[in-house]
């Protein structure tokens, strides 16, 4: 069986070969990625980017881990943003910039967070990381019914309460 070097223990302990693990990639508000300033064009390494999003397990910062090395990384807002929804019967799939989808999840309420400028955000990725409402996603629930008491909205028997960031 092959392991990668994310699978053992001190992967995250370990220092770069340049001596630093920090580095000029910026996560902005709208889920494009930059280095030096500039913006990460090639499409193929933009997907992959997202797709290696984590957070290091001793201090908490995000990180970009592809399983054989690791740097840390700046995000402006959160981590994830929500692409598209597709409201189903009695829920919303969210479709997020890695490429995955996911139940937006009302186990833990609120399920919606309305933010700066009514933004609407989510807990994704089993509660993990935090996710933006891009403007097409967030105007994709003008679909789904809204409930007033309590702030929600309503799909099927299911109600997605709204809080406050």
């Amino acid at each position: 069986m092959s392991t990668k070097p994310a699978d053992h223990p001190e992967f995250f302990r370990s220092i770069s070969p340049n001596g630093s693990r920090e580095s000029t990639i910026v996560l902005n508000r709208d889920g494009r990625f930059f280095a030096d300033g500039d913006p990460i064009e090639h499409p193929a390494l933009a997907r992959a980017l997202h797709t290696w999003i984590d957070i290091h397990p001793d201090d908490g910062r995000f990180i970009l881990n592809n399983g054989t090395d690791w740097c840390y990384f700046e995000v402006e807002d959160a981590p994830f943003v929500v692409r598209r929804i597709q409201p189903n019967p009695n829920s919303i799939t969210l479709e997020l910039s890695d490429g995955s989808s996911e139940r937006l999840d009302v186990t833990n309420a609120p399920a919606l967070y309305v933010g700066a400028e009514n933004v609407l955000y989510a807990m994704v990725k089993s509660g993990r990381f935090e996710a933006r409402f891009s403007r097409s996603a967030q105007a994709g629930l003008a679909a789904v019914d809204y409930h007033d008491n309590p702030p929600g909205l309503q799909v099927g028997d299911t109600l997605y309460t709204i809080g406050n960031r």
